[in-house]
């Protein structure tokens, strides 16, 4: 991966117990600083078949902010998910575009067939400061998926910024 570029990891799950206890591994790895951090969360497919998401709120960001990144990126992959918190921070900023321009359709596609796949899903977008951390995280992930967007840190940093 670039040093200055983001990324999505994405861990599919057959259970929301085993996303989120790779969820408790991945927010010790942020405590440590073995990875940087946008934005991450819990996916969950409810019995209707709708998705919902369960964000976490990274130490820096408060309010509307908190979820917008992943917020975004599921209601990419899963249109109608993008009711709530997710529309009014997407809409506020640039951050919509800065996906659509950073994933190809191959790369979106994909994405949402894995999400769909499973029972739940636990999404990372930012950057990594060591790659290989990642793979240490998502242990009980049935299938892991990492896709480079063609944007740049800054960028996604100064899409956020606009948030607030």
């Amino acid at each position: 991966m670039a040093a200055d570029g983001v990324i999505v990891y994405l861990g599919v799950y057959g259970s929301v117990d085993d996303a989120k206890a790779d969820f408790e591994d991945f927010k010790e790895a942020y405590k440590e600083g073995f990875i940087g951090l946008f934005d991450a969360g819990i996916v969950e497919k409810t019995a209707e078949g709708k998705v919902k998401l369960e964000k976490w709120e990274k130490p820096t960001q408060v309010g509307a902010l908190a979820g917008a990144t992943v917020g975004v990126l599921v209601g990419i992959l899963f249109p109608p998910a993008l009711i709530g918190e997710a529309v009014v921070a997407g809409a506020a900023g640039g951050l919509i575009g800065h996906f659509w321009k950073g994933m190809s359709r191959k790369d979106v596609k994909e994405l949402g067939e894995e999400l769909d796949a499973g029972e739940a899903a636990l999404i990372f977008v930012g950057e990594s400061k060591i790659e290989e951390e990642m793979g240490k995280i998502f242990k009980k992930a049935e299938k892991q998926v990492a896709k480079e967007l063609g944007v740049k840190t800054k960028d996604l940093e100064a899409a956020l910024d606009e948030l607030s």
